[in-house]
């Protein structure tokens, strides 16, 4: 039996089910595509902020993408095998072998995957330049960034490596469905598909609850070893999507106690359809389950990196204000003579002058490793009258030419130790560790002396203390110098924002915007699918005397509480996510508010309950267009 020959006939005449894995695929390999010309077009550029910004969020994107692309495309191959149970059995009667049921269902997943791996290579490298483009008009990129379309040669691996890795998740998507069709018996052509049959197997068991200890110890490990690793980009971007996964493989079981109770009220309130609404729900478990996964993940992604996003900028807000007190902060500008200027301030009478000058150096590992972080020179004199550094070990008054106070989560950090370090005009020096800081949330450099910062420019002058005239005195001075006076206030709130900045949110809608496309794909196509998949039993309904308006409505109720139990769950998986980063703020010192993205949370359930209502209602006015004696006969 040619397998082949019968897997393309079955792409021919199912080829609506699929849409929403093609078009998923393909937006996903686009994105890939894009993301990989970004990141080739962003080592061009000079190591700096805004090379590692960029090569974060197109990293972080492609990432996203993949996950959502595989997510959308195993759920909907799960889906479409289920409902093909009596198509399969009879292959399984008519002599085929379950090995050869398993590689038609793969060469199906393989077709589909290099026909939209390719049309998502072909969009990717059209708009990649486009994408370049604009994010230099917006700022997120430096003046003259642009971004290539690939090619056949060595500058074209980005479409080479979209491509197959598109192939590999079309294929890694389907491999669990496959192996459930090969489960199938000839038997199973004998009764009709019964798509809620089995829908927790022992694999699913099995990876969704290995997937929910991953993701429990991956936080546990890192609240004991190293909370800050919680705060970092990456990882409130990425690390959710293990639990996001599990959830998904546990949504039958998880949704089942939500939809007792948000059908609770509705049944109460109407006289059948509120009971008949959560009873078809809950006797759906796979169908609502399905419907359900693509609302969990687009609400806990939303959920998940603004929020994410919002908590690390508060977390640093608080630690910020913490840590630092100067009461006027005086910001020169280029040109200013700051020598003159620090004299000058330093004549008003009953202030502390602190200025501070930023400079990088590298640390050099003991594998001669050379990891380069930012670092401040100040004066020891006066800056601990400015600041409150949250040492653990040393002192601020130990600071000296010879020495340097840096976080504990350097690999050397005991006092007194020597630390070989790489200044910023290339020479190496080895200081001995005077001062040790709490990690806290990443923000904490290194601190030295100006000598060990070559070519550093002071940018901030701190001044403490305060009297009669003081801040009028000090506004003549900085005028006569053209510098900028601040309350200490208002510098930290503009310099530690409590919300992300401008360029953070643009990231967040690259990596977030095309991943909640796809899941509104996925969840369109999930409901255009088990809607329409209806016929016989909606045709009953309509038998038992309800008319075709009322059997519209019960449908689509039922599809709005499949919605409702998605972004449940989401909204707990980001409770989950977002409390983990909270408790590793609080272990590292850090005492900020919780911020939870409640109108990006609602805002996204609010689009899938609006996408959900026309694909429920023009699949059930589709599946009613036959008499209903003519369905059931």
């Amino acid at each position: 039996m040619r397998m082949s020959r019968i897997a393309w006939k079955s792409l021919r005449v199912r080829w609506v089910s699929l849409t929403g894995a093609f078009v998923a695929l393909s937006l996903g390999v686009a994105l890939m595509t894009v993301m990989l010309l970004g990141l080739a077009a962003t080592a061009r550029l000079p190591w700096g902020e805004a090379a590692i910004g960029l090569n974060s969020a197109f990293g972080t994107a492609g990432g996203v993408s993949t996950f959502v692309a595989g997510f959308v495309i195993s759920s909907t191959f799960s889906y479409v095998v289920a409902q093909r149970q009596r198509e399969l059995g009879l292959l399984r009667l008519t002599g085929a072998s379950r090995g050869q049921v398993r590689r038609m269902v793969l060469f199906e997943a393989l077709a589909l995957g290099v026909v939209a791996s390719a049309a998502g290579c072909a969009l990717g490298a059209a708009g990649a330049p486009r994408l370049g483009r604009e994010l230099v008009r917006v700022g997120t990129a430096p003046e003259g960034f642009t971004i290539g379309t690939g090619g056949f040669g060595a500058e074209g691996w980005p479409l080479y490596a979209a491509f197959w890795t598109g192939l590999l998740v079309a294929v890694a998507g389907v491999a669990a469905a496959a192996h459930r069709a090969g489960r199938l018996g000839p038997l199973d052509a004998l009764r009709e598909a019964d798509v809620n049959s089995r829908v927790m197997t022992g694999g699913r068991w099995l990876c969704g609850l290995g997937l929910l200890l991953t993701a429990l110890v991956l936080t546990g490990t890192a609240l004991v070893d190293a909370p800050g690793t919680l705060l970092r980009r990456k990882n409130y971007t990425v690390q959710p999507m293990v639990l996001i996964s599990a959830c998904g493989l546990l949504t039958p079981v998880l949704a089942r106690p939500l939809l007792h109770g948000l059908g609770a009220l509705p049944a109460r309130l109407t006289s059948y359809a509120g009971r008949l609404v959560r009873a078809n729900a809950l006797g759906g478990v796979r169908r609502t389950g399905a419907v359900a996964a693509p609302v969990l993940v687009s609400v806990a992604l939303a959920g998940s990196l603004l929020g994410g996003m919002n908590t690390v900028a508060a977390g640093r807000a608080a630690e910020a204000r913490s840590q630092s007190a100067p009461d006027h902060v005086v910001t020169p500008q280029r040109g200013t003579r700051v020598e003159e200027l620090v004299r000058e301030l330093r004549t008003v009478p009953g202030v502390v002058v602190a200025p501070s000058a930023p400079t990088v150096v590298a640390v050099v590992e003991s594998d001669g490793v050379q990891v380069r972080t930012e670092a401040r020179a100040v004066d020891p004199a006066t800056y601990g009258k400015v600041s409150r550094l949250p040492l653990v070990a040393g002192s601020l008054a130990g600071l000296d030419d010879d020495s340097v106070i840096l976080p504990e989560e350097w690999e050397q950090h005991t006092v007194g130790a020597p630390v070989e370090l790489v200044l910023a005009d290339g020479s190496r020096r080895t200081l001995r560790v005077a001062g040790v800081l709490r990690d806290g949330t990443g923000n904490n450099g290194l601190y030295l002396t100006a000598r060990n910062a070559p070519g550093a420019r002071v940018d901030r002058i701190e001044v403490s203390g305060s009297g009669p005239g003081t801040e009028r005195q000090l506004a003549v001075v900085a005028e006569r110098y053209r510098a900028e006076l601040v309350t200490g206030e208002r510098w930290l709130a503009t310099a530690y924002p409590v919300a992300p900045n401008r360029v953070s949110w643009l990231r967040a809608v690259l990596v977030l915007g095309l991943a909640l496309v796809y899941t509104a794909i996925g969840l369109a196509n999930t409901l255009v699918l088990a809607t329409a998949d209806r016929k016989r039993e909606l045709a009953q309904l309509r038998l038992a005397g309800a008319t075709r308006t009322q059997v519209i409505r019960v449908v689509t109720a039922e599809s709005l509480l499949a919605v409702a139990a998605g972004a449940v769950l989401g909204a707990l998986v980001t409770g989950v996510n977002l409390g983990g980063m909270q408790v590793a703020l609080r272990v590292l010192g850090v005492d900020p508010p919780l911020v939870v993205p409640w109108l990006a949370v609602g805002g996204v359930a609010g689009v899938c309950a609006v996408i959900a209502v026309p694909c429920t209602v023009v699949a059930a006015a589709w599946a009613l267009r036959e008499r209903a004696v003519t369905v059931v006969g």
